[in-house]
């Protein structure tokens, strides 16, 4: 091969490393973007079991009994 040829395909080759690296960039942004809606959904979520165990741990207070005329 030639040296034209072979600078030629490095620089092709430069390129496409480059559109990879793009694609990847783009790719973990949208995984980082998912990860936050999820972990803001499992607060809410643990937020909602926390608020459950103690609803289900206080004391039940009954109604008053009626009294009768």
């Amino acid at each position: 091969m030639s040296w034209p040829r072979e600078a030629f395909e490095a620089l092709r080759q430069i390129v496409l490393i480059d559109e990879r690296i793009k694609s990847l960039t783009d790719s973990v942004k949208e995984l980082a973007t998912a990860s936050k809606e999820m972990d803001a959904r499992l607060h809410r979520l643990e937020g909602k079991f926390e608020l459950l165990e103690r609803m289900a741990s206080s004391p039940r207070r009954s109604l008053p009994e009626k009294r009768q005329k």
